[in-house]
């Protein structure tokens, strides 16, 4: 088991290896010149000159590659063009929101899908599991911005329930910021629960005919112990699969979310910084949900250990 977690956090290394790597030469194969491209045409060649010199531009390749990884091992991303503050900062500022809309979709979608997808497998070729099978399929197709346009003008506008955009003032109480994160939850939410719906349904039926599922029947132990116990519990590897790829999935598939409900999180950040080509930003970004897609990804492997003890052979 050991050797396993030190193989994995070998693996993860050579993955973040890989990505900062990447991450360098990005803004280097940029047509033209980064820091003409960031200030603009109208910028003088003074200006563009003290850019590059902020940036590290102005040294070789390997000079800058070795600056650029000393300063991301130590968590500096650098500074910010537009902001005027470190990117480290200006990430953590908008760290929140995204926090806890991630959380709460896979909340919404794992609380949907899972009870959906049991009941779809043990009630295989029903009308229930039809309709749920049917209503998967669609939700897997619907665009989350579409589904969050809609709930935002039917519980928003029209009822009044919630508010349309923000996060609520410099002063609101956490309980107001949470309920500006109900309608955007729910729309990551519905859509994400459409996949472990259906992987939720595949893994159990790959599990409810095998020989020690009938043997616990034979055995006189009530259906949902059989169903829960045995069948789930075997079928859990690959659910434990897709909730960790979903939830890495929210966390940068919060991007176009949370422009439309103007929520002031890292995926907003992230387009503010495409537009103005704060480069910093953009960096900074990539390497911290590469980071935390790495994370997921170990966490998962580690779930896998004590979920099912052969995997530790």
């Amino acid at each position: 088991m050991l050797r396993s977690i030190i193989n994995r956090l070998f693996g993860m290394l050579v993955v973040m290896a890989i990505v900062v790597t990447i991450v360098f030469v990005i803004v280097r194969v940029t047509p033209g010149d980064p820091a003409a491209v960031m200030l603009g045409p109208e910028a003088s060649a003074a200006d563009i000159a003290a850019l590059r010199t902020k940036l590290g531009l102005d040294g070789s390749i390997l000079e800058q590659f070795g600056r650029y990884v000393f300063g991301v091992v130590q968590g500096d991303f650098g500074q910010s063009i537009f902001l005027n503050q470190p990117v480290t900062q200006a990430l953590a500022q908008r760290a929140e929101p995204t926090f806890f809309l991630t959380i709460f979709s896979l909340l919404i979608a794992t609380i949907i899908a899972l009870p959906v997808g049991i009941l779809s497998a043990y009630w295989r070729g029903s009308i229930f599991d039809q309709v749920a099978t049917t209503v998967a399929m669609f939700a897997a197709s619907v665009p989350s911005f579409w589904l969050g346009l809609l709930l935002m003008q039917f519980f928003a506008v029209k009822l009044g329930w919630f508010d349309t955009s923000g996060y609520g003032g410099p002063g609101a109480s956490l309980g107001n910021r949470l309920n500006h994160l109900v309608l955007p939850a729910l729309a990551l939410g519905l859509v994400s629960s459409a996949l472990i719906t259906r992987f939720t349904r595949a893994s159990m039926l790959d599990v409810l005919n095998d020989d020690y599922v009938r043997t616990a029947r034979s055995k006189g132990m009530s259906e949902w112990r059989v169903v829960l116990k045995h069948a789930f519990k075997n079928a859990l590897i690959p659910i434990l699969t897709v909730l960790g790829l979903t939830a890495a999935l929210l966390i940068s598939g919060a991007v176009v979310t949370e422009t439309v409900f103007g929520l002031p999180g890292v995926g907003n950040l992230v387009v503010s910084a495409v537009l103005r080509r704060d480069y910093p930003i953009i960096q900074g970004a990539l390497l911290v949900i590469a980071g935390l897609y790495v994370l997921v990804n170990f966490g998962i492997d580690m779930l896998y250990l004590l979920v099912d003890p052969r995997v530790r052979y």
